[in-house]
């Protein structure tokens, strides 16, 4: 009974090892990446009715595209520090995100990535009365 136990289990593991894709693996590092600031990235808001550009961020930016009506985007600047855009969306106005630079992300290498400055936390004292 251990060993048909046993072959199920390896044979289970050896299955579901290969569910993944090339390209979502990537897609995930990638992801990872740019969410680290190691991506440069440039993101253009354009009017569709006027084919104008509204607004132009490019650096190493992180995406989050929010809701139906806004969006946010984090960048690190030259000097290591960080600012934050939010972007409002409309019916008539939409958004690129374009990497800038090729990456040579892996597609098989398994990253976890721990940032020790997160674990201890920041705690501000308020004590107005």
């Amino acid at each position: 009974m251990n060993k048909a136990i046993t072959f199920g289990a390896v044979a289970t593991i050896l299955l579901t090892a290969g569910c993944t894709t090339e390209a979502a693996d990537v897609d995930k590092n990638l992801t990872k990446d740019a969410d680290n600031f190691k991506i440069t990235r440039r993101v253009i808001f354009t009017n569709g009715i006027t084919d104008r550009e509204l607004l132009r961020v490019e650096g190493y930016c992180s995406v989050d595209p929010g809701d139906a009506e806004k969006m946010s985007v984090k960048c690190k600047d030259n000097s290591g520090k960080y600012v934050k855009h939010f972007l409002g969306k409309s019916d008539n106005v939409f958004w690129t995100v374009e990497q800038l630079e090729a990456s040579d992300t892996s597609a098989s290498r398994y990253r976890f990535v721990l940032r020790p400055g997160s674990l201890v936390p920041d705690v501000d004292v308020n004590q107005s009365k």
